[in-house]
């Protein structure tokens, strides 16, 4: 910006000056804010997975496919539960029935319209990759979150769990691994850091298209009942 004369031109520098200072200085301040608030998060994920041993919830799963802007949906109800320093998964999705299951390594997903079982067997870095996706909110601690991926703190909101709202924090995931980016370029997680448990997950990928999953009802180190996640197919997928 110049001035016509010599006052004003000292005028509009002394603005423009204290304007650029401020706009350097506000970044500096909110990153490290978000930075602290950040680590303040991942804190209290590390100190409630150490007694996180099981989460049972409904759930609801939107799928938008991008290019001709159509969605499905499907709910049902998942369970989550550590066995040492693994985590076992269960889920029981409708109006058609499907039944997924994940256990030592293994997921099994049983179609009741057709009476299949697809199963497929995870090892080495492949289950550290599901474990990873499984752990994003339920029950993962705050340093592992931070090893696997980047994470950008996008602040706090408010979501319903159910009878209550519970404040929870919004949390961008890039994946620090390529493989998972030619998935998904990036995951946003709306995690309650107090309790370990994620509201809310929504996963990218790179067409455009997303997976939207929320959770409600959400009940904690209680036992679980595996009785209805149980798959009716023995190892060989013969289903009775």
């Amino acid at each position: 910006m110049h001035g016509r004369d010599t006052a004003l031109s000292l005028a509009t520098g002394v603005i423009l000056a204290a304007t650029l200072t401020a706009t350097n200085v506000r970044p500096v301040i909110a990153a490290a804010q978000s930075s602290s608030k950040l680590q303040q998060v991942l804190s209290q994920m590390d100190a409630a997975s150490k007694t996180f041993k099981t989460a049972q919830a409904d759930i609801k799963r939107v799928h938008l496919e991008k290019i001709v802007n159509d969605t499905s949906t499907e709910s049902g109800t998942v369970y989550f539960q550590r066995n040492g320093g693994t985590t076992q998964f269960g889920g029981r999705f409708g109006p058609e029935l499907k039944i997924v299951e994940y256990k030592n390594g293994t997921v099994r997903l049983y179609t009741a319209a057709s009476k299949h079982v697809d199963q497929v067997s995870a090892s080495g870095a492949n289950q550290g990759r599901v474990e990873t996706f499984l752990t994003l909110g339920f029950g993962g601690s705050g340093s592992e979150l931070a090893k696997a991926w980047t994470i950008s703190d996008q602040g706090t909101e408010s979501l319903s769990d159910g009878a209550k709202t519970v404040q929870v924090e919004k949390l961008d995931l890039v994946s620090k691994d390529p493989s998972v980016r030619q998935n998904y370029t990036h995951i946003t997680i709306w995690v309650d850091p107090v309790r370990d448990v994620s509201l809310k997950q929504e996963f990218f990928d790179p067409t455009g298209n997303t997976d939207t999953a929320t959770y409600s009802n959400i009940h904690l180190n209680q036992p679980i009942d595996t009785k209805n996640y149980t798959i009716p197919c023995d190892s060989k997928g013969k289903c009775s």
